[in-house]
């Protein structure tokens, strides 16, 4: 079809029309009178070469083409207030904050991150997993909103990007409740010859953890190494391994006690961290979020069924 025979005021009109089952309730709210929405409306479906609307009573109802082209001038002027949104900042109506976040990271933490946004009927969340570098190139094609990490990204002349701490966690020694219960190791002057589960060789930790290990000459037996979090969590339930990890991965594990801390190292620490773009256009929740990142690391009680259940 020939976007010349598609005369966007006139689906506005339209859309109003339809929306309210009224000529005269849309032509009030559209300030412009009856017989003018009337006769745009009737101009529209001789463009379109079909009858939108069919009278029942004093009502109008659309038929079955009017009820395809509703949906599609929903989705049209939808996303026209999403993109006011966007440049005002906050906007009314709908507005849709697209989030990456590196494939090493936490899902409970992402998810904790934004749970602030779950209740918001106005909202539509776009959640993308991937490479550190990949999610960048994105960000800076305004693709993306923002990138949480688990590593710092410095500033550029050509890579304007703004990295925002958001708080950190010790990494702690997980295992299963039946075994562990009431049992305590140092980390690692205790984990010589232990069965262990780790973070994989990209993750942010792993280094770290291998370092502190050979300096207290301790080699403990890697049973398994996982660069996916939600992966890890089940590994640490499952395995009867003893797992290393930040507790937020396993949350509701430790949470319901299927799951016990058994050590915890203060020298390693996973850093979270937010990356935006330093001209971005303010987004008022995407700030909201920002201010309250603590949260994210903070344990949730009474999840509803939503989460019953969570991955990592």
């Amino acid at each position: 079809m020939n976007l010349d025979r598609l005369n966007f005021r006139h689906l506005l009109y339209f859309w109003r029309v339809a929306g309210t089952g009224h000529l005269t309730r849309a032509a009030q709210e559209l300030h412009v009178s009856q017989s003018a929405l009337s006769t745009q409306i009737r101009q529209l479906e001789e463009r379109l070469g079909e009858a939108l609307f069919e009278r029942d009573g004093r009502r109008l109802v659309l038929t079955a083409t009017g009820q395809i082209v509703q949906s599609y001038a929903e989705n049209i002027f939808g996303l026209g207030q999403e993109l006011l949104g966007r440049l005002d900042g906050q906007g009314q109506g709908a507005f849709r904050l697209r989030v990456g976040s590196v494939a090493t990271l936490s899902r409970n933490y992402q998810e904790n991150w934004i749970r602030p946004l779950l209740a918001d009927p106005a909202v539509t969340l776009s959640l993308e997993s991937g490479m550190l570098g990949e999610l960048l190139e994105r960000l800076l094609q305004h693709r993306l909103d923002v990138v949480l990490s688990n590593e710092a990204v410095a500033a550029e002349s050509e890579r304007p990007f703004h990295c925002r701490f958001l708080g950190s966690q010790a990494i702690s020694l997980v295992g299963p409740a039946a075994t562990w219960k009431r049992r305590r190791l140092r980390v690692p002057e205790d984990l010589h010859d232990k069965d262990l589960a780790l973070p994989g060789p990209r993750h942010a930790l792993r280094g770290q953890f291998d370092a502190l290990c050979m300096a207290a000459g301790v080699r403990p037996r890697c049973r398994a190494e996982v660069d996916d979090m939600a992966m890890l969590r089940l590994i640490a339930r499952d395995s009867g391994w003893l797992t290393v990890l930040p507790e937020v991965v396993v949350q509701d594990e430790l949470r319901t006690g299927s799951l016990v801390k058994v050590g915890r190292s203060e020298q390693l620490q996973e850093h979270f961290y937010a990356i935006t773009t330093s001209h971005r256009h303010r987004l008022e929740r995407l700030e909201g979020l920002l201010e309250g990142s603590s949260r994210a690391l903070r344990p949730t009680r009474g999840r509803q069924a939503l989460h019953s259940a969570p991955s990592a």
